[in-house]
């Protein structure tokens, strides 16, 4: 079964797999705890526009994509901040990355393949420039996370008692907010704009069926979303499935046999 591995393009799409699976639960915990599920899903419609700006204008779609996205971010946060709801906030940028595809799409040629190829993801197809820019992001991502560990636990479950204590909650929202937006630009190529809010969620809810404490959520919703990420190629391979639905479904039925699972024990 593990034969297909031999194949570089299954090699790069593993590895691509594992770097994403690892850094969507280390962000995916704190939003999910921090009951921010939906941005994911937000993020991910919003940086459309920007992978359409970058196939128009003929730039690397992910870096388009992650400048869009970042300074999107960072809008919705402002919105915030100026006491606009952020459901409300997330939904205007939305609608604004939606229009921005939509325009671009209207007004150019041929370009419809490629951004549907961002829309279910091509895990398949990952290169070795689109490794090296899902290594790196991934590597930041991760660095940042181990570096203000201790502040974004605290914000994740008492803003007001660590506000108190002098830690600067606006900038460590700010701060999560980006890291989400990076997260879901690399993430796009392996399970697409559709789908990319799931590998974000649904590890980590499976991983709070079982867990003891914060630490803990997080290794296991990392294990959850490779188990998912490796056994939906192998599936995707074996059953000429679609990679990106098929990691999903796969994290969706572990969700459901944990719960079970969960019930039946507790």
């Amino acid at each position: 079964m593990l034969e297909i591995f031999q194949y570089g393009f299954m090699q790069r799409a593993l590895v691509a797999g594992i770097m994403i699976a690892i850094i969507c639960s280390a962000i995916g915990t704190f939003i999910v705890l921090k009951r921010l599920s939906m941005i994911g899903d937000g993020l991910a419609h919003i940086s459309l526009g920007g992978i359409a700006l970058g196939l128009f204008l003929n730039v690397y779609p992910v870096v388009s994509a992650l400048v869009f996205s970042v300074l999107s971010a960072l809008g919705i946060n402002s919105l915030r901040k100026a006491r606009v709801y952020g459901d409300l906030a997330i939904a205007i940028f939305f609608s604004a990355g939606l229009a921005v595809a939509v325009v671009i799409l209207s007004i150019s040629n041929g370009l419809n393949v490629d951004l549907f190829s961002y829309l279910f993801g091509s895990i398949l197809t990952v290169n070795e420039t689109d490794l090296i820019i899902i290594l790196v992001l991934s590597v930041f991502t991760l660095g940042a996370v181990y570096i203000f560990y201790k502040e974004l636990f605290y914000i994740t479950f008492d803003e007001v008692s660590a506000r108190a204590s002098g830690i600067p909650v606006e900038k460590l929202n700010t701060l999560l907010i980006v890291l989400t937006s990076i997260t879901v630009v690399v993430s796009l190529k392996i399970v697409g704009v559709l789908l990319v809010s799931s590998l974000l969620v649904v590890p980590v809810a499976a991983s709070l069926q079982l867990s003891r404490n914060f630490r803990e959520t997080i290794l296991s919703s990392m294990v959850f979303a490779i188990f998912s990420v490796v056994l939906g190629l192998i599936a995707s391979a074996y059953l000429n499935l679609a990679a990106g639905g098929a990691i999903v479904m796969i994290s969706v039925i572990v969700f459901l046999v944990v719960m079970i699972y969960k019930n039946l024990t507790g």
